[in-house]
């Protein structure tokens, strides 16, 4: 169930030993998790605390990644003061400004912005990945998709042979696994929402990077997946085969078989997080995101690399399961 948005009692003395005693507790966003998010304003002054409790949340791993992007020359949240015990962290307010509601408003700017997103990629791509994270590599993508026989089609009385699922998976993406290309820092939720717009010094809006803690150590297609195939907003067919081609002419890597096959690995994952987040965590206006997900799916599967998952499903999942069962 969501957490209310009510500060926790031990917010307002923590606050005070870090030089924010006086300041305002305004709610702000709470995301999928238990995490919770407040803004402090106090005077000119603003700054966001996160609420990670324990035993449920971690805040070490956000910390750890928002230190190395920032060593990358990357924009993440500067870590004003922590409370590791309670879950505590106080960071850099980076505003309102998302890029979804921005270029959603301004729909031309589509391509300059995503041209930034994926300019990011090849930036955070040509460094050495982050020292001590999970590998995400083959066993964990067919763990993954297997969410979906687990949560999504128990959820509709979908009976399907789940080793045969994930045998339909494995013949997919293990080609993906053994391609030779570098493994590099994965943000895993690299999408328009989780990227603020950042006025900086030098009057040029940076890219400001959120929601990174389950950061990995994986294949470079995967992020790019995540920002162009967004479950929040749809991204265009030519923007997105623009960025493509932009991400292979500045690395010089070849990654379009493992985009679609990777695209199509976290669009069947999300299908079934999304559902699980409606049965078990009471929120069910995830579903209201399903008919994007399996629209981009079902253009996935269209690819010629995904011939045996597309077998699968038009085998086991009948299309009035799909996507028209949430319309």
């Amino acid at each position: 169930m969501a957490a209310p948005m009510i500060p926790p009692p031990h917010a307002p003395a923590f606050l005070a030993a870090h030089g924010w005693g006086d300041a305002q507790i305004l709610p702000l966003a709470g995301d999928a998790s238990f995490r919770r998010y407040f803004r402090i304003v106090d005077g000119d002054r603003q700054a966001v605390l996160m609420d990670a409790p324990p035993p449920h949340e971690d805040p070490r791993p956000f910390i750890a990644v928002a230190e190395y992007l920032c060593e990358q020359g990357l924009t993440a949240p500067t870590i004003l003061a922590r409370d590791l015990e309670r879950g505590l962290l106080l960071i850099d307010d980076f505003g309102d400004v998302r890029l979804r509601e921005t270029v959603d408003e301004a729909p031309h700017t589509e391509a300059d912005y995503y041209a930034g997103v994926t300019d990011l990629l090849v930036h955070l791509h040509a460094r050495p990945p982050m020292e001590g994270l999970p590998v995400h590599g083959l066993d964990q993508w067919l763990d993954e998709v297997m969410l979906f026989s687990d949560w999504y089609c128990p959820a509709f009385e979908i009976e399907v042979d789940r080793d045969a699922f994930r045998a339909a998976w494995a013949e997919v993406l293990t080609p993906v696994e053994h391609d030779g290309l570098p493994r590099v820092t994965v943000l895993r939720d690299y999408h328009a929402e989780n990227i603020m717009l950042v006025p900086g010094k030098d009057g040029i809006k940076h890219y400001g990077l959120l929601d990174f803690q389950d950061a990995l150590v994986g294949h470079p297609a995967y992020d790019l997946a995540s920002v162009l195939e967004d479950a929040r907003r749809d991204v265009s067919p030519a923007v997105e085969a623009a960025m493509l081609a932009r991400y292979h002419a500045a690395t010089e890597q070849d990654i379009e078989a493992a985009y679609w096959a990777l695209a199509a690995q976290r669009n069947t994952r999300i299908l079934g997080v999304f559902v699980r987040l409606w049965k078990r965590d009471n929120k069910p206006h995830y579903k209201s995101f399903q008919p994007r997900m399996w629209g981009l799916l079902e253009r996935d599967l269209a690819h010629p690399a995904l011939v045996p998952v597309r077998q699968w499903f038009d085998a086991n999942v009948p299309l009035k399961k799909r996507a028209e069962i949430w319309l």
